[in-house]
């Protein structure tokens, strides 16, 4: 997940219970909490003391996902998932990074928010933005939107800029100004896909000194794999011509192969492909 700073809600306390003891579990259930801390707990000691994943597995009776999910969480709190997790996923959860920035501007008026993202394609209740506008009032902590998921940001970053809607260049704008590496890798990849569909070929070598001018490993590894056959690429760029017409019939092929697996007969010849009362004749 892209993580910004985003606070834990806090845990509603007993009515009985002394305000120290008031609990700060992300999860519904603290049973299922004590549960994963020590399952967490056990798989990290196992770790350490130089057992492997699959003798864990065998050890504790669990899968090799279950397994590889906890030693990759760096804490337990890692493994929120589902109905145990406190901040579910809502239909209003897309608008709040546009009602966090109209706040900011200081309108905190639910009635007038709501109308205000009715138009930009909000299909909830009123009630959803009440409440979270209320949240935001009263906790004591700053209350803002969950961070979208890495594979969300990625498709934003592939379209272009104009089919994103409003409230998704918002969002997009949100992440960016958290992060300026992945800002500055919006920008080289949106110029390469300009120069891609415009066939602008010759600006690669410029796009190539850009890109390692700032640091993104990732981006020199393949500025350093695009100068190996920089003529090739230029003319791919460039060029009209491509091979997508060979590369169709290719995956034809491949598709009448894959159709026909487990349907040819071989043995023709043979009297087991034929029914006994059929004259041979007829083969």
């Amino acid at each position: 997940m892209l993580r910004v700073p985003v606070p834990d809600r806090e845990a509603k306390a007993d009515e009985q219970a002394p305000p120290e003891e008031k609990s700060d579990s992300p999860w519904r259930s603290e049973r299922f909490a004590n549960r994963v801390r020590a399952r967490h707990a056990t798989v990290h000691a196992l770790l350490e003391s130089g057992h492997s994943r699959r003798s864990i597995g065998r050890q504790l009776n669990m899968t090799h996902r279950t397994v590889k999910s906890l030693a990759d969480a760096a804490k337990p709190e890692d493994r929120f998932r589902g109905q145990w997790q406190h901040n579910r996923t809502s239909v209003l959860d897309e608008y709040k990074p546009y009602l966090d920035e109209r706040w900011d501007e200081g309108c905190t008026n639910a009635w007038k928010l709501w109308e205000e993202i009715v138009p930009l394609g909000y299909q909830g209740s009123y009630g959803r933005v009440s409440a979270y506008l209320r949240e935001k009032r009263t906790s004591p902590r700053p209350v803002t939107a969950q961070p979208p998921a890495p594979r969300v940001v990625t498709r934003w970053i592939l379209s272009r800029p104009e089919t994103l809607t409003e409230i998704e260049q918002i969002r997009l704008k949100a992440v960016l100004a958290n992060c300026p590496e992945l800002d500055s890798l919006t920008g080289h990849v949106r110029s390469f896909a300009h120069m891609l569909t415009e066939r602008q070929g010759e600006r690669l070598p410029q796009w190539l000194d850009a890109a390692r001018q700032d640091d993104l490993p990732s981006l020199h590894t393949l500025a350093a794999g695009i100068d190996r056959d920089r003529d090739a690429v230029i003319a791919g760029l460039t060029l009209p011509w491509n091979s997508g017409v060979v590369e169709g019939h290719v995956n034809r092929i491949k598709m009448l192969k894959r159709q026909m697996f487990g349907r040819a007969c071989f043995c023709y010849a043979s009297a087991y492909c034929w029914p006994p009362d059929q004259p041979s004749g007829s083969r």
